[in-house]
């Protein structure tokens, strides 16, 4: 993410941001309230599967945080293994479909001895144990920017993972349309398979940062945030025939940005995309499907980390509609998240929790 290293439009085809319909009406817009604060960084808010009264928030610098009942606990910390700053940190959490059963989780992160990291933790409910830490995936850091870091069950059980496309600007060593290179991709593993491999699920992105998948559809939702000009969201529905290539680094959203000639896959372009007018660094959100708000469920919400601007919409036929910005910000918005209700949250990265419904 890039917006990450100050810490410290159109939909394609169709509409011009600067067009999209802003939010009116006291029933057709979602609302912000505080829901927690003082937390160091963070970048995450999830849930795990079977503790409906439970989220875990995740800090850049190598903590999760267990929230349950208002009390919160160190379910994690891994600020030892961890380089953090800028783009680096602790960046992903997911918690096993069956972690009721087995208590697994994983975690992405940037190591200490740089690498991009997936490692896979046991815990006894209420805290890790550090003792069971096995790695999944160590690829090395070439720049230490775009590390993606996400991680989500995918409707299909299989882990999914984010990595960016090495890092520096413009992918100076092509690895986004490599199929030999990890990078610039969206990888898969069973982790039910002990000697499972990742596999490329799609490929053609810079810096993906936050994908989900609809919990109703299945659909895929990506954000990927650009280089200089561009801000795109991908989607991909379920019943996609195969390979995607979002097309980064030959395209930066549907504008040409190298000339060449594509990689494998399908060439799919965004669904949405905004210019560096309206912000810098998109943030991937959920599509609701919570019941607080029933005119809202089927809306993609989303944000960008550099202006706060939060906008939603809905895909049919394959395209954005009804688009429209929330009329509320959420200053450097790093994160979207929801519970086991599918409530909705965002997460500052100065330190609040929101809730939106």
């Amino acid at each position: 993410m890039r917006a990450l290293r100050s810490i410290a439009g159109l939909v394609a085809g169709a509409v011009l941001l600067g067009v999209a319909g802003s939010a009116s009406g006291a029933e057709s817009v979602f609302r912000k309230a505080v829901y927690a604060r003082g937390f160091d960084s963070p970048v995450l808010l999830t849930d795990a599967p079977g503790e409906p009264r439970t989220i875990y928030v995740v800090e850049q610098s190598g903590r999760v945080i267990r929230m349950r009942s208002g009390k919160r606990t160190v379910f994690l910390d891994v600020r030892r293994q961890v380089t953090y700053g800028g783009e680096q940190g602790l960046l992903g959490l997911a918690f096993h479909p069956d972690f009721v059963r087995n208590r697994l989780f994983y975690v992405a992160y940037t190591s200490s001895n740089g690498r991009n990291t997936v490692a896979r933790f046991r815990s006894n409910r209420a805290k890790a144990i550090p003792s069971t830490r096995k790695f999944l995936l160590a690829v090395p850091d070439p720049y230490g920017n775009h590390n993606g870091g996400h991680l989500v069950f995918g409707p299909d059980g299989k882990l999914y993972t984010s990595i960016g496309d090495g890092g520096s600007g413009g992918d100076p060593e092509n690895r986004s349309q490599d199929m030999r290179s990890q990078f610039g991709k969206l990888l898969a593993v069973d982790v039910s398979k002990p000697a499972a491999k990742w596999t490329i699920a799609a490929l053609g992105l810079r810096n993906p940062w936050r994908f989900s998948f609809d919990r109703a559809t299945d659909d895929l939702y990506i954000g990927d945030v650009g280089q200089g000009s561009v801000e795109e969201v991908n989607f991909t529905p379920r019943q996609s025939p195969g390979l995607e290539n979002y097309g980064w680094n030959l395209y930066e959203g549907s504008q040409r940005y190298e000339d060449g000639g594509i990689g494998p896959g399908k060439l799919v372009f965004p669904v949405f995309e905004y210019s560096h007018g309206q912000g810098c660094s998109v943030t991937g959100g959920y599509v609701y499907r919570g019941s607080a708000r029933a005119s809202e469920r089927g809306r993609y919400i989303f944000g960008d980390y550099c202006s706060g601007t939060i906008w939603s919409f809905r895909v049919e036929a394959g395209a954005a509609v009804d688009v429209r910005t929330e009329p509320f910000r959420v200053d450097s918005v790093s994160s979207f998240g929801e519970n086991t209700a599918g409530e909705l949250f965002a997460v500052s990265h100065g330190g609040t929790i929101y809730r939106l419904t």
